[in-house]
């Protein structure tokens, strides 16, 4: 009788299909463990936000800026530009500033380098006139948006595609009518607004709207409540009222209204979710009077 034939397996046993498999994933990456956290955004710009740094004099970017006569452009007074120095993350968003009826850029001029800290270039300009309308400074902001982003001595720190306007008093109701005008800008924050149009349904840029309760100028059942009730949901909107706080608290430097502004610019300038934090359910405590919000945001 001839002895038994050892025969080897047809298919080798489970363990060793395991480790053959995994030896090959692993040399394709695939097992080689989670891959590092990547921004949500590409356009986050500076460290994780906190309370702290928002309400801080300064953000975490050094700034610089710079005068631009009224002789150099067209369209707008002239004005002074802020950015930040550090040219190491990419480009930033930029956000155009007009200041209210009869007012130079000095009288809110301390906005300026506080946005630009957290990662803005930032104009804040002088009007053609100072007795200029809400229609003709929502004009003189996209002209200043147009002359940062296409002639500006720091339009290669720009990202033409995230831009914003700002504004007080009729500054502010400019920054309405240049939205309006701009669908494409990423954020508009009128602070204080006056404007003789009451309705914005036509906006679809997300808006922050900033108010004060004991506003005698611009008074916010009058101006600053139906403007915000008037824009679209979809638009994203948000309306901050300040506590007892007159027409003209935006010419002080004013906390909650640098950390609201800081906090809706980042998240719709730059789409850092990061930011969404402070925006829902938003601001309270004693200086806040009220605050709405179209909670979520995404």
């Amino acid at each position: 009788m001839s002895s038994p034939t050892t025969t080897r397996p047809r298919f080798a046993p489970a363990r060793a299909v395991r480790l053959a498999l995994a030896a090959t994933l692993l040399a394709a990456g695939v097992l080689a463990g989670p891959a590092p956290a990547q921004a949500a955004s590409p356009y986050e710009r500076g460290p994780a936000p906190t309370t702290a740094i928002l309400e801080a004099s300064r953000g975490p970017f050094a700034t610089a800026s710079q005068s631009v006569s009224s002789l150099s452009v067209t369209g707008f007074g002239g004005g002074v530009i802020y950015y930040p120095t550090s040219t190491s993350e990419g480009t930033f968003g930029a956000v155009a500033i007009s200041p209210g009826y009869t007012a130079a850029w000095s009288s809110i001029s301390w906005l300026g380098p506080r946005i630009a800290s957290h990662g803005f270039v930032v104009i804040g300009i002088e009007t053609n006139s100072r007795f200029d309308q809400p229609d003709s400074r929502g004009r003189q902001l996209l002209a200043a948006l147009d002359y940062l982003t296409e002639r500006s001595s720091v339009r290669s720190r720009i990202d033409s595609s995230r831009l914003a306007v700002a504004g007080h008093s009729m500054g502010g109701g400019g920054s309405l009518e240049a939205a309006s005008a701009r669908p494409s800008l990423q954020a508009a924050v009128p602070l204080a607004p006056w404007n003789t149009d009451k309705s914005w349904s036509e906006l679809r840029v997300p808006t922050l709207i900033i108010g004060g309760e004991s506003d005698t100028v611009a008074p916010v059942a009058s101006h600053s409540v139906p403007f915000y009730t008037s824009i679209p949901a979809s638009a994203e909107k948000a309306y901050l009222e300040l506590n007892g706080a007159s027409h003209f608290f935006p010419q002080t430097v004013n906390t909650p209204t640098a950390r609201q502004m800081v906090a809706w610019l980042k998240r719709f300038v730059d789409d850092d979710t990061r930011y969404e934090q402070f925006l829902c359910p938003g601001p309270s405590g004693s200086a806040i009077e009220e605050y709405r919000n179209t909670c979520p945001s995404y």
